[in-house]
């Protein structure tokens, strides 16, 4: 994913959603709630499509999780091929990557920090180093912290600034920096404000 502030300032604007969890962005669109181009006098673009609130959705999901559209792809794929409600076990696939539980455990501030500090190598799961921000996580997975100072010190700063609450299917240490899956998550668990169903009809066009 480009990491470009100016074209992901574009993005949350053209979404009208923070979807990065910055608190930078949520001054941004308060600041400038139209899309690109609207506040120049832009013509509207009328009523939108159902393929339009379709790919608006998929895009919020696709962004909020920092994935190419191939990786957001493929996990739609694998979680149709399970038993479940495609959208809710793509949700649930989405979670529990180890860049999102590093993230909601507020190891970081941002998912894509979360990943930087994954290929970095300043995490470990299940007590071995791991720089594969995809990695599923699982039921009774450990995420800790390298036993070195510098990486100590750069968790616990975005500790102290993290606005993230625990979810109740992972559980923090703050004092050892460990964490733990105790359960995997269920669709009811997550808050992302996105209609995935709308994102399965996307694809199953």
């Amino acid at each position: 994913m480009a990491r470009n502030t100016k074209a992901r300032g574009k993005i949350v604007r053209r979404l009208g959603v923070n979807i990065y969890g910055n608190p930078k962005y949520d001054k941004l669109l308060k600041k400038k709630p139209q899309g690109p181009g609207k506040e120049r006098g832009a013509r509207s673009r009328g009523k939108v499509s159902d393929y339009g609130r379709q790919l608006l959705e998929k895009q919020k999901l696709r962004f909020s999780y920092g994935l190419s559209e191939r990786q957001f792809f493929r996990t739609f794929l694998k979680a149709k091929r399970l038993k479940g409600l495609t959208g809710d076990d793509m949700m649930i696939l989405l979670e529990r990557r180890l860049d999102n539980v590093v993230y909601r455990l507020g190891m970081a501030t941002t998912r894509s920090q979360a990943r930087q500090f994954i290929s970095h190598g300043h995490i470990r799961l299940n007590g071995k180093r791991s720089n594969v921000p995809s990695m599923q996580t699982g039921e009774g997975d450990t995420i800790e912290v390298l036993e070195k100072e510098g990486s100590k010190k750069i968790i616990r700063e975005c500790l102290a600034h993290s606005n993230q609450v625990v979810p109740v299917w992972l559980s923090l240490d703050d004092d050892s920096l460990k964490g733990r899956v105790e359960r995997l998550p269920y669709r009811t668990d997550i808050t992302t404000d996105i209609n995935e169903q709308m994102v399965v009809e996307f694809y199953s066009k």
